[in-house]
């Protein structure tokens, strides 16, 4: 049995919520880490879609985001754009897709099975409300090594393949997601030179004539 705590975000947690941003992403921008306030608004918007891991009563994981239509033929978007700046006030209830929006897991708790955890608990989301699947923006911090080697498009097929390894694109994929396209300037990251995937998970459990 796991010691770790899945659970849906509590006004308790904002604290430490905006402190694990600050520990997780050390090389986002300041205007790229959400705060008390935006972690408070997506509460009041859609607290089943934002999932956050326990340790005891240490947060260690969280996992956010928000149901919305998204457009694959036209899919250029910022994440401040498509979070409404992390408030997340673009969530639409009758939205086909959950956004994976963030997941942040604490350096010390990681290679421990917390972004698995995270992962299926975003699943589970959406097999329980019948969406389409899950589209994210994924940032590529393995893409700082290889930058000035090799365009983003090259790094991003070999890892596909399996010839590179990416922290999180690797990770990704082996959760089932596919890389359905690149995203510049997603967000201010000097890792990945502003550089994030467009990546997809399908429900192979949706429901169409319920939906």
């Amino acid at each position: 049995m796991s010691r770790y705590t899945i659970t849906t975000i509590q006004p308790d947690h904002f604290a430490a919520l905006e402190e694990l941003q600050r520990v997780a992403y050390p090389t986002l921008g300041e205007q790229e880490l959400m705060r008390v306030e935006h972690f408070a608004s997506q509460y009041a918007v859609f607290a089943e879609g934002q999932i956050v891991v326990l340790d005891g009563e240490r947060v260690i994981g969280q996992g956010s985001g928000f149901f919305t239509d998204f457009d694959f033929e036209d899919h250029a978007h910022t994440f401040a754009e498509i979070c409404d700046n992390f408030y997340f006030r673009t969530h639409d209830p009758d939205g086909d897709y959950y956004y994976g929006a963030d997941i942040s897991v604490h350096p010390e708790y990681r290679g421990r099975g917390i972004g698995k955890m995270i992962y299926k608990a975003r699943k589970n989301v959406v097999r329980r409300y019948n969406r389409r699947g899950i589209v994210a923006g994924g940032v590529l911090p393995g893409y700082a090594r290889y930058k000035q080697r090799m365009a983003v498009d090259e790094y991003v097929r070999r890892v596909v393949t399996g010839e590179l390894k990416d922290p999180t694109l690797t990770f990704q994929l082996k959760q089932g997601f596919v890389v359905r396209g690149l995203l510049q300037n997603y967000l201010e990251d000097s890792a990945s030179d502003n550089w994030a995937t467009l990546i997809l998970w399908e429900n192979p459990d949706f429901d169409r004539i319920l939906r």
